[in-house]
């Protein structure tokens, strides 16, 4: 498990430009903008012909209810892949509180799809190994727009491949169950879509420069989240840093 991970940690690493020293760490550090427009442009077309529509018609079709069944799954299905992350960032409490999160949806919400820990304030503390990366020192890096995955970091983008990696359900489970959860993530994903709509929408289609405004929104997140830079509030209306447009 181990080797393929670091191995892949050190190939992308490897990679990742640093700014000069004269860099404002909570400016922007954009050399491949050329290249990043076009894969926003793309990712643009994407969203305008296929995942928008799929998002606003399943919003309309599945009932509120259903859809927070389906995140709930999805998202109960990642947390052991947190709770590597929160061990490997010394998040001792990060890690025994997602722990029981698991447990008790598991059981008492019956498979997840019911958010039974939310009821007993027990909350998911966050971590993916973007976020592990930071608490290891690992710069930023360049800002990226990834292909039909959206806004990234260099750092955050490999974190991204990492995480394939550290859950260990993925390890466990049967193939049959590996399909449901991977189905029940992308329907969670098309549901935010569907949910943000208006959000997400005056971003890509109703700004001046739908780019320059993606990237602001995200690094701005980003930074917040991780407790870097100098945001004010979370101004995350929509996930820019976990779903692609």
């Amino acid at each position: 498990m181990f080797l393929p991970v670091f191995a892949t940690i050190a190939l992308l690493l490897a990679g990742c430009t640093q700014p000069g020293p004269n860099h404002d760490p909570n400016g922007v550090f954009d050399p491949q903008e050329a290249v990043n427009r076009q894969n926003h442009e793309l990712n643009r077309a994407l969203d305008e012909k296929f995942v928008r529509p799929m998002g606003v018609g399943y919003t309309k079709v599945i009932p509120d209810d259903l859809e927070d069944s389906i995140g709930n799954f999805s998202s109960n299905l990642g947390l052991p892949g947190t709770v590597v992350n929160n061990l490997l960032q010394g998040n001792i409490e990060g890690a025994f509180r997602n722990s029981v999160r698991f447990v008790v949806n598991t059981t008492l919400g019956f498979g997840g799809l019911f958010d039974a820990a939310g009821d007993f304030g027990i909350d998911e503390i966050e971590g993916d190994f973007g976020q592990t990366l930071y608490v290891w020192g690992v710069p930023e890096g360049a800002y990226v727009e990834l292909p039909v995955l959206g806004p990234s970091t260099e750092r955050a983008a490999v974190g991204k491949a990492v995480d394939l990696f550290t859950n260990p359900l993925s390890y466990v489970l049967p193939s049959t169950e590996k399909y449901i959860g991977t189905a029940a993530g992308v329907a969670s994903k098309v549901g935010d879509r569907g949910r943000y709509a208006d959000a997400i929408d005056s971003i890509l289609y109703n700004s001046a420069d739908s780019y320059s405004q993606a990237r602001g929104i995200y690094l701005q997140n980003r930074r917040f989240k991780l407790g870097d830079g100098d945001a004010a509030e979370d101004i995350n209306p929509f996930e820019l840093d976990t779903q692609g447009f």
